[in-house]
């Protein structure tokens, strides 16, 4: 019976340990994520615009050669 006991304590312990380190984790993770988060957006933000950017260029560049090719 007393190892059982210890046993118990010592599991009770362990899972007490865990949600103490999953509660840290989801803090750490909650103050990352608002940064993370905003810096993404900046990314994603510019990458698009970046695309229509060159969208614009190609389109240009199109229109230069469909000019020489009619000078033919």
């Amino acid at each position: 019976r007393r190892e059982e006991k210890k046993k118990k304590e010592e599991k009770e312990k362990e899972e007490g340990k865990q949600k103490e380190k999953k509660k840290k984790k989801i803090v750490e993770g909650k103050e990352k994520k608002g940064r993370k988060k905003k810096r993404e957006k900046k990314k994603k933000r510019k990458k698009k615009k970046r695309k229509k950017e060159k969208k614009k260029e190609k389109k240009k560049r199109r229109k230069k050669k469909k000019k020489k090719k009619k000078k033919k």
